[in-house]
């Protein structure tokens, strides 16, 4: 299994302990890059994928709960996971 295999399954488990930069990582997987926003406001978006908003989390650096289900909700329905 390489090591993208097993982040997602990680992030189909839902850890309580999911880091943003190993969110990054899927999102950049599944062809989205990042552009900030203001503040710690991030947009993800990539050729022909429904564009992602996020909080980038601080100062702890793990994923809130509701932003794991709602990006694991738009990657489903795009069909990527």
């Amino acid at each position: 299994m390489s090591r993208m295999e097993k982040l997602i399954e990680r992030f189909l488990s839902a850890p309580s302990d999911f880091t943003w930069d190993e969110l990054r990582r899927l999102l950049r997987h599944f062809g989205y890059s990042e552009q900030t926003g203001a503040g710690s406001r991030r947009k993800f978006s990539g050729h022909g994928l429904p564009t992602i908003y996020l909080h980038e989390p601080h100062p702890s650096r793990v994923v809130k709960a509701w932003a794991m289900r709602a990006v694991r909700d738009t990657l489903r329905g795009e069909g990527l996971i």
